[in-house]
C-alpha cells in the first residue's frame, strides 16, 4: 500500500505542532495593528513568534492549560522567557499580583464565583500571565469565566490595541464581578439587619459569619500588594509601551475602590455580629437574672421550712393556733424585702 508524501510529511511534524490539543493550547489569537483579533493555531504561532520583531504593532495571545504537561514543554521550546508563568504557578501564589520580571509583566488574576443560593459557596480559579510587547502567554489549572468572556469579546470584534489592554480587560471584569458579589452581600446583610431589629434572627447569624469569612478570603485573594503596585505604576518598563499604562492605572484605581467597599462591608458585618453578640448576652443576662430572682425570693421559705422541719423540741409557735399564718406572713415579708432589694439593685 502506497503512503502519500503529504501524510509522511504530516507524520514527521512535531506533536506539539501537529496536534494542538496535545500541546495544552486552549485558544490562540493574533491581533493586528488595529487591535482586531483572529484565531491562530500553534503552527502559526510558532512562525509568528520566530518573526515577532518584524510585526510592527501586532501581538499574539496564547492561552494554555497548565494541567497538560506538554504545555510547558512547548513554551520552553519556542518561548523560554515565558517560563515566568510556570515559575509563579509552582510558587503557589494565588493572590492578585502585578510585577515586572526581566522586562516582562507577570500578572496573577483570580476569577471568583460566589453562589449565595448554595450556602455561600466560594469558588476561585487563578490565571497566570506573562506579558511582553508582542505576546501574551496565559496558563490556568481550572476553567475561568473571565477568559470565556474575553474570548467572546474578541470574537465580537472588540479591539485590543496592546497586550496590556488584555490585562486591563481582565482587571475590569474582575472588578465588575466583585461589585456584583458586594451588591448581593449587601442585600443579604440588609435582610439579616432587618430581622435583628425585629428580634427574629434564628440561624441567620451563622450565615453572617460565613459571609464575613468569605469576604475576608476574597480580600486576601484579590487585593494586590500596595508597594509592588505603586512601584509598577510609578516606574513602568519602557518595553511594554508607556502609553498603555494610564489605562491600567485607571483599572487598578477602580479596583482599589471596589476593595475599599469590600472592607467597608466586612466592617458592617463585624458591627452586626457584635450587636448580635451583645443582644444574645443581654438575653442570657435577663434569663440568669430571672433564675437568680426566683432563687433569692424563695430563699426565706426554704430556710424556714428547713428549720421547722427538724423535729426537735423548742420549735416556736408549735402550740399557737395562728402560728402557721404567722410564719407565712414572716416568709412573705422576708421575700418581699429581698425582692425589693434585688430589683432596686437591678435598676441601679
Amino acid at each position: 500500500m502506497a503512503v502519500s508524501p503529504t501524510f509522511c510529511a504530516a507524520m514527521t511534524l512535531p506533536v506539539s505542532l501537529f496536534a494542538q490539543g496535545q500541546s495544552g493550547l486552549i485558544c490562540g489569537y493574533r491581533f493586528d495593528a488595529q487591535g482586531k483579533g483572529r484565531p491562530m493555531d500553534l503552527l502559526e504561532a510558532s512562525h509568528w513568534l520566530d518573526d515577532a520583531a518584524a510585526q510592527d504593532g501586532a501581538f499574539v495571545w496564547l492561552h494554555f492549560n497548565a494541567a497538560n504537561v506538554a504545555a510547558e514543554k512547548w513554551l520552553l521550546a519556542h518561548l523560554p522567557q515565558a517560563d515566568h508563568c510556570f515559575e509563579t504557578l509552582r510558587e503557589g501564589v494565588r493572590s492578585t499580583r502585578l510585577e515586572v520580571v526581566d522586562q516582562a509583566l507577570v500578572a496573577v488574576v483570580n476569577d471568583v464565583v460566589y453562589d449565595f443560593a448554595q450556602r455561600e459557596s466560594l469558588q476561585v480559579a487563578t490565571l497566570w500571565m506573562s506579558v511582553e510587547r508582542h505576546r501574551v502567554i496565559s496558563v490556568r489549572m481550572q476553567p475561568l469565566r473571565a477568559i470565556d468572556r474575553l474570548r467572546i469579546a474578541v470574537k465580537a470584534g472588540e479591539g485590543f490595541a496592546s497586550p496590556l489592554s488584555l490585562v486591563d480587560h481582565l482587571l475590569r471584569d474582575q472588578a465588575d464581578e466583585l461589585i456584583t458579589i458586594l451588591r448581593d452581600a449587601a442585600t443579604k446583610v440588609d435582610v439579616i439587619e432587618d430581622q435583628l431589629l425585629a428580634g427574629r434572627l434564628g440561624r441567620r447569624r451563622v450565615q453572617l459569619g460565613a459571609l464575613r469569612r468569605n469576604l475576608l478570603r476574597l480580600q486576601r485573594l484579590l487585593a494586590p500588594e500596595p508597594a509592588a503596585m505603586f512601584r509598577l505604576l510609578s516606574r513602568p518598563p519602557p518595553s511594554l509601551g508607556v502609553q498603555d499604562w494610564e489605562e491600567l492605572r485607571h483599572s487598578t484605581e477602580e479596583f482599589s475602590l471596589v476593595l475599599r467597599d469590600l472592607v467597608a462591608q466586612q466592617e458592617r458585618i463585624k458591627l452586626l455580629q457584635e450587636e448580635i453578640a451583645a443582644s444574645l448576652e443581654e438575653r442570657t443576662g435577663r434569663t440568669l437574672f430571672v433564675l437568680t430572682a426566683v432563687t433569692v425570693v424563695a430563699l426565706p421559705m426554704n430556710v424556714i421550712a428547713g428549720l421547722f422541719g427538724m423535729n426537735v423540741g423548742g420549735i416556736p409557735f408549735a402550740d399557737d393556733k395562728a402560728g402557721f399564718w404567722t410564719m407565712v406572713a414572716v416568709v412573705l415579708l422576708a421575700s418581699a424585702v429581698l425582692a425589693w432589694l434585688l430589683f432596686r439593685r437591678r435598676d441601679d
